[in-house]
């Protein structure tokens, strides 16, 4: 018999995180983010993402630097961001949290590695948004999964 607990989420849960939100804030933190730590966003956003869908992103920026790493390991250079903007990160986080939420929040983790991104106040809220996106998505999993073995202790069989 599941918990009362179990059943219902905290307030902190309850709220979804608006779907624009993580996509502008990346966006601002990208812009304002050392040359280093704008390839390192890029190469996670880009791993779980085929070409093709890349091709109708920023007019295929992003299917460029891909194209450029065909057959090697992902590798984002300096010279491979000289056009890509704020607006361009926005469209491919928007994807990527299409293809891979998890990918776009293990941005926490790389942002909060980051010390020349850690004190800025747009990660600070990034990371904040991602991480409980993540404890919902995780809270929601387990009730899930709670449920499923409530419902088999009630199967007979």
């Amino acid at each position: 018999m599941a918990s009362n607990a179990s059943q219902s989420l905290p307030s902190a849960f309850a709220e979804p995180v608006p779907e624009t939100a993580i996509p502008a804030l990346v966006a601002q933190v990208y812009e304002s983010a050392p040359v280093a730590d704008r390839c390192h966003l890029v190469e996670t956003l880009l791993r779980p993402l085929g070409v093709l869908s890349l091709v109708a992103i920023a007019n295929g920026i992003f299917a460029k630097i891909r194209f450029q790493n065909a057959g090697h390991d992902l590798s984002v250079r300096i010279e491979d961001l000289q056009n890509v903007r704020g607006a361009d990160m926005a469209a491919l986080v928007h994807h990527a949290q299409q293809v891979s939420v998890e990918t776009v929040d293990s941005l926490a983790q790389l942002l909060g590695s980051s010390g020349a991104l850690a004190g800025s106040a747009a990660a600070a809220l990034l990371i904040g948004l991602l991480v409980r996106r993540a404890r919902a998505r995780n809270a929601a999993q387990a009730q899930q999964q709670q449920q499923l073995i409530d419902d088999a202790s009630l199967d007979p069989l």
